[in-house]
């Protein structure tokens, strides 16, 4: 993947007042960089080349770059593995939850089975038995399909933590020593 900048300042969040090292990724640069990388596979080997115009040191600067953008998709990783936890963790109380309320609606079924209470009784028993299981679509819905994009972006995150990092001077057409070797 190739970026183009006037100067690498570009890259970071102005707002953020932390070191270099630690700062945000600009929005537009980190979406840009994620749109790439992002549905890449799991251990793909990415290398970034980032041609800025204004620039003194390439060696330098592709130091730098590699680990602020290691630093920054280590971060982000590391948000989305704490979210994953939240996720599965509220998928197992939901599970919880959602398996006493089915037995209390089931039971409360099987009480509404006696023939003599006619088609109210079946109605009641029949709706019972249906907001017991949907009581369930939630917990479900996590561990069948809510998590496997949250790892999919976990991936994605690590891909980009190690990826190479090469910064070009785009006005003298140079290369760092890394990627002329």
């Amino acid at each position: 993947m190739e970026l183009r900048v006037r100067e690498l300042q570009q890259l970071f969040n102005s707002l953020d007042p932390s070191p270099f090292l630690t700062k945000d990724l600009a929005r537009s640069a980190e979406s840009y960089i994620e749109s790439w990388a992002l549905p890449l596979a799991r251990g793909s080997r990415l290398q970034l080349t980032i041609h800025v115009e204004q620039l003194d040191s390439t060696e330098a600067a592709s130091d730098l770059m590699a680990e602020a953008i290691h630093n920054h998709y280590g971060y982000k990783a590391d948000l989305v593995r704490a979210e994953l936890r939240q996720m599965l963790r509220q998928g197992r109380t939901s599970l919880a939850i959602g398996m006493a309320f089915v037995a209390a609606c089931l039971l409360a079924a099987e009480v509404l089975t006696h023939p003599a209470q006619g088609a109210a009784g079946s109605i009641a028993r029949e709706s019972l038995t249906i907001i017991g299981w949907v009581a369930m679509w939630r917990p479900v819905q996590i561990f069948l399909y809510d998590w496997w994009p949250v790892v999919g972006r976990i991936h994605g995150y690590d891909n980009l933590k190690f990826a190479r990092v090469v910064v070009v001077n785009a006005a003298q057409g140079e290369r760092s020593p890394e990627e002329a070797g």
